[in-house]
């Protein structure tokens, strides 16, 4: 009995954690926009689960930004202001070049292989029209293996923290004229730099990368806080 006690359901854990990606996916790719209420019953609906479940994920979507929850109205997601994301973009650009930097001079021939597989799947989701939900796992499969491959677990926190916070823009940027085949210029460019072994060549090219996005993104904020 005391040992039934102190055993952890890996099943319940397992619903949570997937809840969990789902909805990060669904605000990364604009389901629910900044803004939209988080009706519980309507998420337990929708993603078939249960109301425990789905009151877990929002507490951790909540303690990484992505979601906040207002009086009388009660789960939100986060609205990112104009002058939030110039500074999650500033932090994301110095953090992505040392792992430019870093993944350069440490990286094994099998992290450039995974790197590499990773930018052409993107590469190819872009250049086969791929929807938004497959461009932007695609994207997110290789920021990992980029963070991934600097092997510094405290950047790596910092980094998955901070990505979560712009999914929400990314899409945006990336379904703009022009930006799809840019990016996919620019994380070639970081690919061959790091494969290469420059470490500062690929130190600049992950910076040009987060500037260039971040251009997009923060002209949109600019816009929309205007309009």
């Amino acid at each position: 009995m005391e040992q039934a006690r102190l055993r952890i359901s890996k099943q319940r854990a397992t619903i949570r954690h997937l809840v969990e990606e789902k909805m990060r996916e669904l605000i990364a790719t604009g389901h629910f926009k900044p803004g939209d209420r988080l009706i519980e019953r309507e998420l337990c609906e929708t993603l078939d689960v249960g109301r425990t479940s789905v009151r877990e994920a929002l507490r951790q979507l909540e303690a990484e930004g992505l979601i906040r929850t207002e009086p009388h109205r009660g789960p939100i997601v986060t609205k990112v202001s104009f002058e939030e994301a110039q500074q999650l973009y500033q932090l994301r650009a110095l953090l992505e070049g040392f792992c430019g930097a870093e993944f350069a001079a440490k990286g094994t021939d099998e992290e450039h292989r995974r790197l590499h597989a990773a930018c052409e799947a993107f590469a190819a989701a872009a250049e086969g029209h791929a929807p938004t939900e497959q461009l932007v796992a695609r994207k997110a499969e290789f920021y990992r293996c980029l963070i991934a491959g600097a092997r510094n677990i405290y950047v790596e926190d910092m980094l998955t923290s901070l990505h979560n916070r712009v999914s929400m823009l990314r899409a945006t940027t990336m379904t703009q004229p022009h930006r799809l085949p840019k990016s996919v210029e620019e994380i070639r460019d970081i690919t061959k730099a790091i494969c290469a072994r420059d470490a500062e060549w690929a130190r600049r090219a992950s910076i040009t990368h987060v500037e260039e996005s971040s251009k997009i993104a923060l002209q949109l904020l600019s816009d929309a806080e205007v309009a």
